[in-house]
């Protein structure tokens, strides 16, 4: 069975919403952030060296990173699904998409972060961070248009990824108007819900 190691605001809880949507089994050992820096406890460095979270084990396999963990899974278990075919006119965008999702947006994103935590010492950065996030998201918001997913006709593994970005950007979402109503529907999907219940407070929705 495949078991996740899951830490609370974190990617994992992609996974989590990824195994609900797959309905396969599986078991979830929680870590929760220490305080008052909200980093990942030693624990997890038991299971991979990187010592963060998402870690998936199944069938004698450690892997980590979200954006592998999606892959292997899909691939997987998928049968098919979340996943457009080599070959295929979607192929190469959702291949575009999914390292688009930590290669480029969410690196603004962890600095703007960082920022907060130094107050006045990141000032000169500010700018030249928030207008990074602001031309991802404005690209997120205009490639998705009026469409309901990011790849094709239905749900991807793209989405899967991309949604950790909509949740990360806070209330630097709300004059995007396409990638609201995305997150909006996202949010209600039962897997969605599911793995919410499954995983604990999951307060980045809330930033």
């Amino acid at each position: 069975m495949i078991k996740l190691h899951h830490l609370n605001n974190s990617r994992s809880q992609r996974i989590l919403w990824l195994l609900e949507e797959l309905g396969v089994p599986y078991e979830i050992a929680k870590y929760q952030r220490m305080s008052p820096i909200p980093l990942a406890p030693p624990e997890l460095k038991n299971v991979h060296p990187l010592g963060k979270s998402p870690v998936i084990e199944d069938n004698g396999r450690t892997i980590a990173e979200s954006g592998a963990i999606v892959e292997y899974l899909i691939d997987t278990y998928g049968k098919g699904r979340l996943k457009p075919g080599p070959g295929s006119a979607d192929y190469w965008k959702y291949v575009e998409w999914m390292h688009f999702a930590e290669g480029s947006a969410m690196l603004p994103l962890l600095l703007a972060l960082y920022a907060s935590m130094l107050g006045d010492a990141a000032a000169p950065l500010k700018p030249r961070i928030d207008s990074e996030i602001a031309n991802h998201l404005l690209y997120m918001d205009g490639a998705l248009g009026r469409n309901d997913f990011f790849v094709g006709n239905s749900l991807s593994g793209v989405d899967i990824m991309l949604i950790f970005v909509c949740e990360a950007a806070g209330r630097r979402l709300e004059p995007y108007r396409n990638l609201m109503r995305y997150r909006d529907a996202i949010h209600a999907r039962p897997a969605y819900r599911a793995a919410l219940e499954k995983g604990g407070p999951y307060q980045l929705m809330s930033r």
